[in-house]
C-alpha cells in the first residue's frame, strides 16, 4: 500500500492499488476484492512494471462508472408522494427512501436535519423536508433532483453537503496529504477524529471535497 500511487507510463496515467482506492474512494480491501473477483466485477486485469502491479486510469474510470451504474440499478425505489415542503420524521423518511427501518438512514441525513424538536423527555426528534429526502435519494442514485414533485420544473437542489463548513476542513486535509505525497488512505479516520463525526460521514465529505476541488 506504500509508495507512489500513480505514474505516467508511455504517456498514459497508471494507478497502483492504493491509487485505485484513492481515485474511486473505495477501501483498499475493496480494491483487492474487485481484483480477486475481476471476472465477476469486470475489473481490469492490470499489468506489471518495475515489479509492481498497475492499472490504466481510463480503464479504472470505465470500470468504476459501470460498477456505480450497476449499484444504482439495485437501489430501492424512492417514494415521491407528498408535498416537497412537508416536514417528516425519521420513520417516514426511511419509508420514502425505501428502507425498512429508520436505523438505515444515511449519515448525510442524520447529521443535518432541517429541524430538531426537543421532546418533553429530553430526547430530540429530527425532521426533514421531503425535498431534502428526495435530494439525498437522487444523489444516491445519480439522478438530478429538482426537489419538487414530478411534472414540475425549477432550479435543482444542491448536493446535500453544499455549503457545509466541514468541507473546508476536508479540503485542507486533502491538500496537506497531497503536499506530503500521501493518498486518501486513512484520511477518513483522521477527519472523523478531527471533526468528531462518524467515519462514513467523513468519507462522504472527503469525496465531495475531491469532486469540488478536483483533488484526488
Amino acid at each position: 500500500m506504500n509508495g507512489v500511487a500513480r505514474r505516467v507510463i508511455g504517456g498514459r496515467i497508471a494507478l497502483n492499488r492504493a491509487g485505485v482506492a484513492a481515485h474511486t474512494g473505495a477501501a483498499y480491501s475493496t480494491v483487492n476484492h474487485w481484483h480477486r473477483h475481476r471476472a465477476r466485477f469486470g475489473f481490469p486485469e492490470g499489468f506489471r512494471s518495475d515489479g509492481r502491479q498497475w492499472f490504466w486510469l481510463d480503464d479504472i474510470e470505465t470500470f468504476h462508472e459501470a460498477h456505480q451504474a450497476a449499484k444504482r440499478a439495485d437501489l430501492t425505489k424512492v417514494d415521491r408522494r407528498g408535498h416537497p415542503d412537508d416536514l417528516i420524521g425519521s420513520g417516514a423518511a426511511a419509508r420514502a427512501l425505501g428502507y425498512g427501518s429508520y436505523r438505515n438512514l444515511p449519515d448525510t441525513l442524520l447529521d443535518r436535519p432541517d429541524r430538531v424538536e426537543h421532546l418533553p423527555d429530553g430526547r430530540k426528534r429530527r425532521l426533514w423536508y421531503r425535498r431534502t429526502i428526495w435530494t439525498v435519494a437522487d444523489a444516491r442514485t445519480g439522478r438530478q433532483s429538482t426537489g419538487r414533485t414530478p411534472g414540475t420544473t425549477g432550479a435543482r437542489q444542491p448536493h446535500p453537503y453544499a455549503d457545509d463548513p466541514r468541507l473546508q476542513t476536508a479540503t485542507e486535509l486533502l491538500n496537506e496529504a497531497a503536499a506530503a505525497g500521501r493518498d486518501r488512505h486513512g484520511l477518513g479516520a483522521e477527519l472523523a477524529l478531527k471533526l468528531g463525526i462518524p467515519q462514513r460521514t467523513a468519507q462522504r465529505l472527503l469525496s465531495e471535497a475531491c469532486r469540488v476541488t478536483g483533488l484526488r
